[in-house]
């Protein structure tokens, strides 16, 4: 049901998504999108330039249309040239800084009233995320003016994606009938983990650790770009479907899934390793234990963000657990991952479990993404 936000009129929305990190950036435009229209009564049309990474993680989407539907969103091909624009829409978002098309930005100049204009940025654990979130910003020569929004981990930033009944549906997730579909559960005291992340060389390390565990070690990899490490540390070429068992090792390689999918998945496993940004805040809500590959970038600022996300995650654990699972991140995320390493955060593993549920319901008291935007667009400039 849409929220008091919603007008009598639907307020029409265009989201401008270009795709760079694969699954991340049209992950994160299409849940804003989804959630939009179902929950906050809006008219949305998503723009896409890469309708084939798009159909990836929503499998309804046909990559040879440049016009369609799916679940309620209007779902367009961002092409070149972009088409004559029609009447632009009462609120534009455009997705982590991609470039508005000039003609459809000369269009939202003549337009009475101005549309709000929304710079959706990424998310950020950073200090100046307070200083930031919400700035407007004068267009240099037309009359129009942008906000910036940054999703963030507290009041002072545009918050999660989070539907509203999405803790709901983890509190009631049937995990013997998952694995019932997943080809069965592991064995009685095993250590179920989900593996998606970008090509890493720590892998090796890591199944080698996992091979000599006291316990049972289940590992589901999905069908992404660490599945090229996974294979090279295996010394074969692995596809969905194959399962290797080795040690206390039971490594299954799964498809690539769609959103709802990958959610399960989060859901079933005791422990996951993400990567960007949507799986990041995905894993906090399935209230898992997880690590953290962050994209990484040039000139090392990734890092900088990864430390300012765990000053927040790790605030409140012990001395010991705290260092160990920083530790633990800074090999996986430094390719330098020791055996000794992943011993050291898997015995904190049982107050991680615990401190991690109450990170998720801390950041669950906050308003989420979608409704600090409607809220903000309610009325028009």
């Amino acid at each position: 049901m849409p929220s008091s936000t919603a007008h009598s009129a639907p307020q029409r929305w265009d989201i401008f998504c270009t795709v760079v990190d694969n699954y991340g950036d049209i992950g994160v435009c299409w849940r804003l999108a989804r959630q939009l229209v179902a929950e906050h009564g809006v008219a949305a049309r998503l723009w896409v330039d890469d309708l084939g990474a798009f159909a990836r993680i929503c499998p309804e989407i046909d990559p040879e249309r440049d016009s369609q539907s799916a679940a309620g969103v209007d779902v367009r091909h961002w092409s070149q040239p972009f088409p004559a624009p029609d009447d632009p829409a009462d609120v534009v978002i455009e997705a982590f800084a991609c470039e508005l098309p000039e003609a459809y930005v000369a269009a939202m100049a003549r337009r009475q009233p101005a549309p709000r204009w929304i710079n959706l940025e990424y998310l950020s654990a950073e200090p100046w995320v307070a200083d930031c979130h919400g700035l407007p910003s004068p267009h240099p020569r037309l009359p129009l003016t942008k906000h910036f929004f940054i999703p963030g981990f507290d009041e002072n930033s545009a918050g999660l994606l989070r539907e509203r009944d999405l803790l709901a549906r983890h509190a009631g997730f049937d995990a013997p009938a998952w694995w019932a579909q997943h080809g069965g559960a592991p064995a009685c005291g095993s250590l179920a983990i989900s593996l998606f992340a970008y090509e890493n060389n720590a892998v090796a390390a890591l199944l080698n650790a996992w091979r000599s565990e006291s316990r049972p070690v289940r590992c589901l990899v999905t069908d992404s770009r660490v599945l090229n490490s996974v294979s090279a540390a295996a010394g074969t070429t692995l596809v969905p479907g194959d399962v290797r068992r080795d040690g206390a090792l039971d490594l299954r390689i799964l498809p690539f899934m769609r959103q709802e999918a990958y959610d399960d998945l989060l859901a079933a496993c005791d422990l996951n390793f993400v990567r960007g940004e949507d799986s990041l805040v995905r894993a906090i809500w399935a209230g898992k234990p997880f690590v953290w590959h962050i994209y990484p970038q040039d000139d090392a600022a990734h890092r900088v963000k990864l430390d300012a996300f765990l000053d927040r995650y790790c605030a409140g654990l012990s001395i010991p657990a705290n260092d160990a699972l920083r530790t633990f991140w800074h090999g996986w995320n430094a390719e330098t991952l020791t055996a000794d390493q992943w011993r050291a955060f898997a015995g904190h593993l049982p107050e991680i479990v615990a401190h991690t549920r109450n990170f998720r319901d801390r950041l669950a008291q906050l308003p989420d993404l979608a409704k600090t935007l409607a809220d903000f667009c309610a009325d028009p400039v």
